[in-house]
């Protein structure tokens, strides 16, 4: 991983610069899946429109302008193909019920890893009644919680990604909270 800010690396790659791409796609896939499977609940969904949302920044990459962060458009670019899927899905009045299992990949909550084993136990059990209680959340909820918690984005980000004011934003993310309490307890 190279020192350059994800807009440095994005005008890289607009001048040409392939790596510049790869390196895009590294520091952002597990996170973009993440961020995805909270509206999909569905891993192979999810994967698949990680990479959609690559082929998009790939082709469309020359569209992007210093406007906003290169995370909030790349973010942006996701949730809009999520929702669009999520469209088709209910015009089809197909459903998925795929959960997270533990041989699925699991959101990365550094916060939860220790190194002594009695805490790691603990932390274990309060990240797998976390993983279970968010799916339970509504959509508006678990999608702002995800962004914040998992991905720890700021308020700002989370705004420009949702188009909500940063008010409700932060609202959403203390009302999320209060509810993943009292899903766990």
């Amino acid at each position: 991983m190279s020192d350059y800010t994800d807009e440095q690396l994005i005008l890289k790659f607009q001048q040409g610069d392939i790596k510049s791409y790869d390196e895009i796609v590294g520091r952002f896939k597990d996170k973009l899946l993440n961020f995805i499977n909270g509206y999909m609940h569905n891993y192979e969904t999810s994967q698949n429109l990680v990479q959609d949302t690559f082929v998009k920044v790939y082709t469309h990459g020359h569209s992007y302008k210093e406007i906003s962060k290169f995370s909030t458009w790349i973010y942006t670019i996701a949730g809009n193909l999520a929702k669009t899927e999520l469209r088709k899905l209910k015009r089809r009045k197909t459903y998925s019920f795929s959960q997270l299992s533990s041989d699925d990949m699991e959101f990365n909550l550094e916060r939860y890893s220790s190194k002594n084993n009695n805490d790691n136990s603990e932390r274990h059990e309060q990240y797998n009644a976390i993983r279970e209680a968010i799916p339970q959340l509504s959509e508006e909820f678990r999608n702002i919680i995800v962004l914040r918690d998992i991905q720890e984005l700021s308020y700002n980000e989370i705004s420009n990604i949702t188009g909500l004011a940063i008010g409700t934003v932060k609202s959403r993310i203390n009302r999320a909270r209060l509810k993943l309490v009292e899903l766990i307890s």
